[in-house]
């Protein structure tokens, strides 16, 4: 069975802590890890550029001189899209890039992820993740004393507004509730940083 290293938020470790194998001792399924950051990165894609066609530009409805006789190659328009000024040949047109995944692939991708950070010895679980107040500084030195002061997911039971405001400041650290994991987060992450009643949440969601 998977274990965790517990902390307290004096950042100092208090033990260790067993993780569900369904959740966290997985495989991981590269192709479901994959296909699910290809659709978050997909979905972010905004589909707005555009270009005009030989049809949409301007001019070019007359041909500029007749088809035979004046030595030169034959043209029925001047907004074709070798001519400056021209239209674009198949020009880019507003689309959306994003598709569906199914909701079994995205929770496999998610275990995955879990089961990969765990192998790794990257996730700690906090004994009750908490701020009095809203303050960097005192985020800062917690995530330091843990070694999660680069890329790290902190995960919280519910939305918690003392350690999100905390947090936003610090590059390279992004904090989720239980209830909305990403797997491109986790993936994109180096450590996990869960609370002891999240990890409960997690662990009953995807068993």
């Amino acid at each position: 069975m998977p274990k965790a290293t517990l902390v307290n938020m004096a950042g100092e470790v208090i033990g260790d802590i067993e993780l569900s194998d369904a959740v966290f001792g997985i495989e991981p399924n590269v192709t479901a890890i994959h296909t699910v950051v290809r659709n978050h990165l997909a979905n972010l894609r905004q589909g707005t550029q555009s270009a005009l066609t030989k049809a949409e530009v301007s001019g070019g409805g007359i041909k500029p001189w007749r088809q035979k006789g004046s030595g030169r190659a034959r043209q029925g328009s001047t907004r074709n899209p070798h001519w400056t000024h021209g239209g674009v040949a198949f020009a880019p047109k507003p689309r959306a890039y994003g598709f569906s995944v199914n909701k079994k692939v995205r929770a496999l991708a998610i275990r995955s992820a879990l089961s990969d950070k765990a192998q790794e010895a990257n996730v700690i679980v906090v004994d009750g993740l908490k701020l009095d107040e809203v303050k960097t500084k005192t985020f800062k030195t917690f995530m330091d004393k843990i070694g999660a002061n680069k890329k790290a997911v902190v995960v919280t039971a519910d939305v918690d507004r003392n350690v999100v405001l905390s947090a936003r400041n610090i590059p390279g650290v992004l904090t989720t509730p239980a209830n909305i994991l990403n797997a491109y987060d986790l993936v994109n992450a180096d450590k996990l940083v869960v609370d002891k009643a999240a990890l409960e949440k997690i662990q009953e969601v995807y068993a």
